[in-house]
């Protein structure tokens, strides 16, 4: 087995060059065996095996440094780097994370997880290094995806200017998560589908030097700035900025890698690599299903299939359904994502009403300010959004919506803990830079027939608004408790006195459990659905505040601008003396790991919250 010869960093280059084929099979077969166990990030390793060998195999780490954008390709990073036994406890608590950590190796150069920073941040290094006067290697990889979005443009027009090294590997799959788009995807097409690119190169080499003064006219093409490529690939996109472009290489080709990538060190400047790979490579599901195997959870590896197939519905299955219907109902209704329809719940409204949906690519900028245009222009839109991806578009929200007071609806997906992709997914801080801008309007439905009504509720609001919810199961408590939705009103569940419970969202659920065992402790206790973030309910509060001794608020966000503090807040302007406990996530990141264990670290689950009640109240 030549992957149990891999056991310290840079002991691929002891490996053979007639043997580079056979490790990258195993290389792929141990990431299938290990992620079908642990789930993960498949495809996209599975398509960059032979780019990351040929690049161990060109640079001398960790002084030469690799940057991997977003980072959920570095897994054979992570393997060729000395960690194979870690991909027993991928993404579990305190296990190995399944992005790079500078915290977890010195061989992981910069910590990622979002897209198109890579260029920025290696730019940065660059400089650095030349500041230092050191001679390392510097290189960004970026995936076709994640050059859709407009930070990458902004470093690559920086990068134009570099006059020392710095090396940019396009890795070009043709794939973000779901199946790229626009004027960015068509130009990397044009490139791909340019078959013999090279043969046709030397073609016109060769015709021109069978003229007469056709050797000269050879060399004049060959050292003028726009090279004989303008000819073949109309535009040039890259080198037209200033930035020398190799490629397309074979991706799968580490021979060929190897040869460009020692060609890219001796460029004075930005040099892009222009690499053709497949997502999903060497596993037939896979290779198939890309969008499905982005993000995998446990499966059978025969057959694709998820070890523990869902059997109920999720919050996005919840949302999926209702903009199908809001969409039939109202033709005002528009929808927009940013590269993600499958993820969001928007894949059934693309293909009811392709004219009113909108995929803009890895884009969350574009795609708030683009929303508030539909809505200027007399629409309704919903931009369906990871939270944490949201959090992109800070300035667009601010600037370009709630200025204006725009009817933008933005429906949050993956608020609060969302586990195994740790500290840059997880969705807690969405309460917090949100409510902070006037104008902005916050709600968190209880259950799904609450998402449902919030979300027909939104639609037809006429301001910014955004509604929240989290990942997994949708809940199917408290059916009977459905008041009509009214702006900045708590819905309260079961009144009594003593304690009063005010929980946002999915923590209502978690109250529930809390209320019962309070009142197995001889507590009376009141449960209420605070829907509200912004406004919140005030009448409610200072009505529990008169017939209870102790007010709890619960929410799935950090403790900083949250609901919490906006209760507390409300309570001491008014001279309320109640006393109030604040149950919150910690004003820090959060790791890694299976949800409910972190709500048990963090202290939010309802064994934990129970406890400091019991504790803190007097």
């Amino acid at each position: 087995m030549l992957l149990e010869k891999i056991e310290n960093p840079n002991d691929i280059k002891k490996i053979k060059k007639e043997d580079y084929g056979a490790l990258a099979e195993e290389i792929r077969q141990f990431l299938i065996e290990k992620i079908s166990v642990t789930g993960g990030h498949l495809g996209s390793n599975l398509g960059a095996v032979e780019l990351t060998m040929a690049l161990h195999l060109s640079l001398d780490l960790p002084d030469d440094k690799v940057i991997w954008d977003v980072g959920h390709q570095s897994y054979t990073h992570k393997l060729l780097t000395g960690r194979k036994d870690g991909f027993d406890c991928l993404r579990q608590f305190h296990g190995m994370s399944g992005f790079p950590k500078r915290k977890e190796s010195k061989f992981d150069a910069f910590d990622t997880g979002h897209s198109s920073t890579s260029i920025s941040a290696g730019l940065g290094l660059v400089k650095a290094r030349d500041l230092k006067g050191e001679k390392s290697t510097i290189v960004s990889v970026i995936g076709d995806g994640s050059l859709t979005g407009g930070m990458a443009y902004e470093a690559l027009n920086n990068a134009a200017k570099q006059e020392t090294n710095f090396i940019i590997v396009l890795n070009d799959n043709n794939m973000s998560i779901s199946e790229n788009v626009g004027g960015v995807s068509k130009y990397l097409n044009n490139i791909r589908t340019t078959s013999g690119y090279l043969d046709l190169k030397e073609g016109i080499y060769n015709a021109l030097k069978g003229t007469p003064g056709g050797d000269n006219m050879v060399t004049k093409i060959r050292r003028a700035k726009s090279s004989v490529k303008q000819l073949v690939i109309p535009g040039m996109f890259f080198e037209d900025m200033g930035i020398t472009y190799l490629g397309p290489i074979d991706g799968h080709n580490i021979t060929a890698m190897t040869k460009v990538l020692r060609e890219a060190k001796r460029v004075k400047g930005a040099v892009l690599v222009h690499v053709l790979t497949q997502k999903g490579k060497g596993y037939g599901p896979a290779e198939r299903h890309p969008a499905r195997f982005h993000g995998a959870e446990p499966f059978d590896i025969e057959t694709g299939i998820p070890s523990h197939p869902r059997t109920v519905a999720n919050y996005t299955d919840i949302f999926s359904t209702v903009m199908c219907k809001l969409g039939q109902r109202d033709e005002d209704i528009v929808a927009i994502t940013a590269a993600m329809p499958d993820g969001t719940g928007l894949k059934r409204f693309r293909n009811m009403y392709p004219d009113r949906f909108f995929d803009v690519g890895i884009a969350e900028e574009h795609a708030v300010t683009f929303a508030a245009g539909l809505a200027a222009g007399g629409l309704k839109p919903i931009v369906a959004v990871y939270s944490s991806f949201l959090q992109r578009a800070y300035d667009q929200i601010l600037h370009d919506v709630c200025i204006q007071n725009l009817p933008v609806v933005f429906a949050i997906d993956r608020a609060g803990l969302v586990g195994s992709d740790g500290e840059t997914h997880q969705g807690i801080f969405d309460l917090t830079y949100l409510s902070g801008i006037p104008n902005m309007h916050i709600c968190a439905p209880k259950n799904k027939w609450e998402l449902s009504d919030m979300l027909k509720f939104a639609v037809n609001f006429g301001a910014p608004i955004a509604v929240r919810y989290p990942r997994g199961t949708a809940y199917a408590g408290l059916r009977d408790f459905r008041a009509p939705i009214e702006l900045g009103r708590a819905e309260w569940i079961y009144r009594e006195w003593e304690i009063a419970l005010f929980a946002v969202g999915s923590m209502v659920r978690t109250a529930e459990i809390v209320r019962d065992r309070l009142k197995q402790e001889g507590y009376s206790v009141s449960l209420i659905n605070a829907r509200f973030v912004k406004p919140i309910d005030e009448e409610s509060v200072l009505e529990a505040c008169r017939d209870h001794r102790v007010i709890v608020t619960m929410e799935e966000n950090v403790k900083s601008g949250g609901y919490g503090e906006k209760v507390l807040d409300y309570m001491n302007a008014n001279g309320l003396q109640n006393q109030c406990i604040n149950i919150t996530i910690p004003d820090a990141y959060v790791e890694h790991g299976n949800v409910e264990l972190l709500k048990q670290e963090i202290g939010i689950d309802a064994e934990s919250i129970v406890r400091r009640i019991l504790e803190e109240s007097r």
